[in-house]
């Protein structure tokens, strides 16, 4: 069991640096230009924060993978502010990057950051979580994200490091302060909050931060619509479809997914759930035929292949979705 969780990280890290080597060469990939020029070329960020509906702020990452140009600012680094306090979804991909969110965040309030919590275990969403604890914030996570950082926090620690260079200075690993399973609920300034794990999705541990009254959610991974999402050997595709079915049934109006721009719940539908739906009819066609992986790394993808990292995530996806399905035949 340890062996093959090795080999999975391994494998995470070997794509993850991979799809840096090519947008740090500034390579294109189909559709939108994967290695996107910075839009706040004076700060970590790659983009200052926005807000999407009132209270809530989200700096959009950039949709190619972490590079040097980002500073590791590829996924949405959101807050929530309140009469008693400010909320944080994800502590950024490193040190100075966590920095320069807060500095956004005292710029439109004089309220103090309460809680920083993570959206799952991945780099870009853990690895600033040491800045924010040299704050006194603490940070929160799903107990199986904060097994996925113990277990890979360093090896994503290095990937980072060589990526991002001397714009990593100051970042170590931390585990997080507080863990839940299921629900956690916090009520901040008159703010009803939900932190909900609804099942398997696209990593483990991976959360939403649900808030009811403004019918919005902060989805992270569990949604994508503006680059291509990556399934890896944990990802469990047909359980992140029934997953859907909770999510969607919450009724948000509002959807900040862990990439892209804010939007609404059909759209990332379109690109999330029914791409996975997709992918796996294509598949089961291959396995009913007596296909091989060969035959099912070339299956037609081409209603998703304009995509920002398509190119690269396309056939990696295709195999993992026939060797899982495999096992359901």
């Amino acid at each position: 069991m340890a062996m093959r969780q090795l080999c999975c990280v391994c494998a995470g890290l070997l794509l993850v640096c991979r799809i840096a080597t090519a947008a740090d060469a500034g390579e294109r990939l189909t559709g939108d230009a994967l290695y996107n020029s910075d839009k706040a070329p004076d700060s970590m960020l790659y983009d200052l924060p926005q807000e999407v509906v009132p209270g809530v702020w989200s700096a959009i990452g950039a949709t190619a993978p972490g590079t040097y140009a980002n500073s590791g600012h590829n996924n949405n680094l959101s807050f929530v502010i309140t009469d008693a306090g400010v909320l944080v979804v994800n502590a950024g991909a490193n040190y100075l990057l966590a920095k320069a969110l807060h500095d956004e965040i005292k710029k439109v309030t004089d309220q103090p950051v309460k809680y920083v919590v993570l959206e799952n275990g991945q780099g870009h969403a853990m690895l600033g979580s040491n800045y924010w604890q040299e704050q006194g914030v603490p940070v929160i996570a799903h107990v199986d994200a904060a097994h996925e950082i113990k277990e890979q926090s360093f090896a994503l620690l290095e990937v980072m490091q060589a990526r991002v260079k001397e714009k990593a200075e100051g970042t170590k690993v931390v585990m997080p302060d507080e863990t839940f399973t299921g629900k956690r609920v916090i009520e901040l300034g008159g703010v009803h909050i939900e932190l909900l794990q609804l099942g398997p999705a696209h990593s483990p541990g991976d959360i939403l931060v649900w808030l009811p009254d403004k019918k919005l959610v902060i989805a992270g991974d569990m949604a994508f619509h503006q680059r291509m999402l990556p399934l890896f050997e944990h990802t469990d595709s047909k359980a992140w479809i029934e997953t859907w079915d909770a999510f969607e049934a919450l009724g948000a109006e509002v959807v900040i997914p862990g990439h892209g721009e804010p939007t609404d719940m059909a759209t990332v539908r379109k690109y999330t759930r029914d791409y996975l739906v997709y992918l796996r009819e294509q598949i089961g066609v291959v396995i009913e035929n007596g296909g091989t992986l060969q035959e099912a790394y070339e299956v037609e993808q081409s209603p998703y292949m304009h995509l920002p990292t398509a190119e690269f995530l396309a056939k990696r996806n295709a195999g993992q979705v026939f060797q899982s399905m495999e096992f359901e035949f």
